[in-house]
């Protein structure tokens, strides 16, 4: 842990960064990167495709639309940013494909892009970074509370997973797909009409703005 300290040292920021990124693949990532928040595309027809057509999680907890992050918002927060780590977990295409036979481990692959999330996060707040936040993938909803009759906090009470539940990129409209293919990262686009064979691989993603 270290003490906050309000002079930016580029170095240091430099050096933290880096150990973010190495933190990621650690962790998990297939691949890290570090990326400028200018540079982060977000679009509000990210978020239209949460509703044409409507999404399973559209409304049903606090961290999907409509009652999340706005785009307009983030793209107003981010330039008080200037740094991000990004990263994606190459998983089977069979896992993103929305089959019952594979829920068990679809659900376990976007819980771990919501821990590394976490992770990155806690350390950059404890790093002194205390303004870092992170986004994940998928719908918190069904990512954790998929057996429980509803989402707490739109009732208002605690969150039942406060600590890893975040909004997905695509919630608050960063374009995943555009972000992804710019890095030179390989990426998919997986409907629930795909067959899981002919897809190489499913991608999952994550974002933590650091500084």
């Amino acid at each position: 842990m270290k003490k906050v300290n309000l002079s930016l040292n580029e170095t240091v920021l430099a050096r933290d960064l880096e150990r973010y990124r190495e933190k990621a693949l650690e962790l998990g990532a297939t691949n890290a990167c570090l990326v400028r928040t200018a540079q982060i595309p977000v679009d509000e027809t990210v978020v239209l495709k949460c509703q044409i057509p409507r999404c399973f999680g559209y409304g049903v907890s606090a961290n999907c639309p409509p009652h999340t992050l706005k785009p307009e918002e983030l793209r107003q927060h981010l330039k008080k940013y200037a740094w991000a780590v990004f990263f994606s977990m190459d998983v089977s295409a069979e896992v993103i494909v929305r089959d019952k036979a594979t829920i068990k481990e679809r659900v376990s692959a976007y819980q771990e892009i919501s821990k590394i999330v976490g992770a990155l996060e806690s350390q950059a707040f404890y790093d002194g970074y205390y303004l870092a936040f992170g986004l994940g993938a998928g719908s918190c909803r069904h990512t954790f509370c998929g057996k429980e009759e509803a989402c707490l906090a739109l009732q208002g009470k605690k969150c039942r997973f406060a600590l890893l539940a975040r909004p997905s990129m695509e919630a608050v409209g960063i374009d995943v797909f555009q972000l992804a293919t710019q890095q030179g990262w390989e990426i998919y686009p997986i409907g629930s009409g795909i067959k899981s064979d002919n897809v190489p691989k499913g991608v999952l993603a994550g974002i933590v703005i650091i500084k």
